[in-house]
């Protein structure tokens, strides 16, 4: 890419106007331009708009240099500064090799401040080939927090468009893609000792408190050939592909978003069989407290709960409960007042059986609850209405409504259908149905209410 002036003789007075183009070679072997960005006019009475100030070290001189950059055929605005200018030939400037600069420069700020070389520096020693491991590290970390990937991009296409290089002080030979794997492997025997280090540091800089602590899982699937042995099993799949081995990754962070700890855990995990390894994990890495866990409410089984309610340092937790629940206990909720805890929310306290229970109405999750009902509602209506229009046997009438009772979802119990026998005509007549209103005011009275 380069910077092409334009001429154009009006009013009295010559204009410049600049243009950075690149040149593109056809499949005829012939050279066009293509404009890249336009940069406007550039004239002697514009100078203030175009004039650029740069920074250059002399020999010998540790302060820096103010100087200003003119074209060449320009003089310079004052000729006091004639001694601080540079002129340069416009039309031969060019781009080359353009980076990603600022974000790599944040990210190392980033990496000084929590003091990690600090960290590493004695575990990720240099390799017997020269191989800085700390910096392919960093290199990682960087590409993971600016513009995450794989790390064969990384290899390919990233590490020669950022700054990492220049950062670093490395060659392309750095981010060799065996590097790449080899240095996550001796990550691993560190996890431990990394966590407590940044929890200190994240308690020294920003005061961070560990006291609340939010725990989820998660699981991410692999479309391959299912190995022999490994993480790799067939289990309940989240991202609905039952068909493909995966794992599951377990995370536990604080309500600012800090990480604590993480597990990788075979496919075939079970929720509730999570949550006891990772507070006996907690709690001798970061010692006993009386912390609360926040949690699903398919994570926790009544067995974990008496264990958390009789440990030496009581285990406080909050967690949702199964719908059953509220419709037992809603008689009681009934003479407890509404508080408003922020905008649009509200809750009501119950005390019972030694536990205290909080019922959640978020206006906002109402409205939403209350759409998404209508929508199906109204569809599995309309399609019920186009099946008594339709001339079909009885059976081929159950499998087209079993189909609409799968889309509708929880809305097709709030409709009562009626079918005809074995031996009658399917009319209007014989397939009817209607809407339980009964049972519609019981499900408007629970939409976007929770009880933890």
């Amino acid at each position: 890419m380069f910077l092409r002036c334009n001429e154009r003789f009006k009013n009295g007075k010559n204009h410049r106007y600049w243009n950075i183009v690149e040149n593109k070679r056809t499949s005829s072997g012939r050279i066009v331009q293509r404009q890249v960005l336009y940069l406007g006019e550039i004239s002697d009475n514009q100078q203030d708009t175009w004039r650029k100030a740069i920074e250059v070290f002399e020999d010998g001189q540790e302060q820096p240099r103010q100087m200003h950059l003119f074209p060449q055929d320009t003089l310079s605005p004052s000729h006091n500064e004639t001694q601080n200018a540079i002129h340069v030939k416009l039309n031969e400037l060019q781009i080359k090799n353009p980076r990603q600069w600022g974000a790599c420069w944040l990210f190392c700020e980033l990496w000084d401040l929590l003091k990690l070389d600090q960290f590493w520096s004695g575990k990720l020693l240099p390799g017997r080939k020269g191989t800085r491991w700390l910096n392919v590290f960093k290199t990682l970390t960087a590409y993971r927090l600016i513009d995450p990937g794989s790390e064969w991009r990384l290899h390919r296409l990233w590490y020669e468009q950022s700054a990492m290089a220049d950062l670093l002080g490395e060659d392309y030979g750095l981010v060799q893609k065996d590097k790449l794997y080899r240095c996550l492997d001796k990550l691993v025997e560190h996890k431990e000792d990394l966590f407590s280090f940044l929890r200190q540091r994240w308690h020294n800089m920003f005061n961070a408190r560990f006291d609340i602590l939010l725990y989820d899982l998660t699981s991410t699937y692999f479309e391959c050939d299912p190995p022999g042995a490994g993480l790799r099993k067939f289990g309940y799949s989240r991202d609905k592909r039952s068909d493909c081995v995966q794992v599951v990754i377990a995370l536990i962070v604080t309500p600012e978003g800090f990480p604590l700890a993480y597990e990788v855990m075979p496919g075939n995990t079970k929720d509730s069989n999570t949550l006891e390894m990772f507070l006996q994990k907690v709690e001798g890495q970061y010692g006993k407290s009386n912390r609360t866990w926040l949690m699903d409410r398919g994570i926790p089984t009544d067995e974990t709960i008496e264990k958390m309610k009789g440990s030496e340092y009581p285990i406080k937790y909050l967690i949702g409960t199964p719908k059953g629940r509220l419709t037992k206990l809603e008689k009681k909720f009934l003479d407890k007042p509404w508080e408003e805890v922020r905008d649009k929310v509200k809750v009501k306290l119950l005390k019972d059986d030694g536990d205290l229970y909080v019922l959640v109405e978020s206006a906002d999750r109402v409205n939403k609850e209350r759409a998404m009902r209508r929508r199906r509602l109204r569809k599995l209506l309309e399609r019920l209405k186009q099946l008594q229009d339709q001339s079909n046997s009885r059976d081929k009438l159950l499998l087209k409504i079993g189909a609409a009772k799968k889309e509708a979802g929880r809305a097709y119990s709030l409709v009562k259908i009626n079918l005809p026998d074995a031996k009658e005509v399917v009319n209007k007549e014989t397939f009817t149905f209607s809407l339980d209103k009964d049972k519609l005011r019981k499900v408007m009275r629970k939409e976007g209410k929770y009880l933890l």
